[in-house]
């Protein structure tokens, strides 16, 4: 438990002061984190390709799988500085992202590829590239699943943010 505190301090920590750190030891482990956002609505603009999630969760939740089963969040405004740290970091390789949005009893789901994240108060803006899926002008009840980044199991650093590509394969 402390770990996993130790973990989410440090990311926001070194997201927040911008921090650019050097490359990771070679015996460093990687973890392989997931990303969650939940937002109360969201609107896109289809001329500029521009999706506002609208009343964002002030947290953005990140997990790993086994065999680390680490799970823990940070800030949202602290994920847009760190959108762009390191040199394999989102905005050098926008990540994938499945949107997923209540329609009444009805989910509907598009697999999207994420860029330049924008907050502004509580709406959170993307430049988007739909991938699978058609994204609706409005919806409620949103959840944005976010492709995976490496970040090392203990808190030190967040260089060598390199994802599976493989896994991102399938949706391009």
């Amino acid at each position: 438990m402390q770990s996993r505190r130790n973990l989410m301090i440090a990311a926001s920590a070194l997201s927040t002061m911008g921090v650019a750190v050097g490359a990771l030891a070679d015996d460093a482990k990687v973890v392989d984190y997931l990303l969650v956002q939940t937002a109360k609505g969201l609107s896109f603009d289809k001329a500029t390709n521009i999706l506002s999630l609208t009343g964002i969760s002030p947290v953005t939740l990140f997990f790993a799988d086994r065999a680390q089963r680490v799970a823990g969040n940070m800030k949202t405004s602290a994920f847009v500085p760190f959108w762009s740290q390191g040199t394999d970091s989102f905005a050098n390789d926008p990540p994938n992202a499945d949107v997923s949005i209540i329609e009444g009893d009805v989910m509907r789901q598009v697999v999207v590829e994420l860029q330049n994240p924008n907050l502004d108060g509580d709406v959170l803006r993307y430049r988007i590239k739909v991938l699978q899926g058609q994204m609706p002008e409005k919806g409620t009840d949103i959840s944005l699943f976010i492709d995976i980044i490496g970040m090392p199991w203990t808190p030190v650093s967040y260089a060598g943010v390199a994802r599976r590509s493989y896994r991102r394969a399938w949706y391009r």
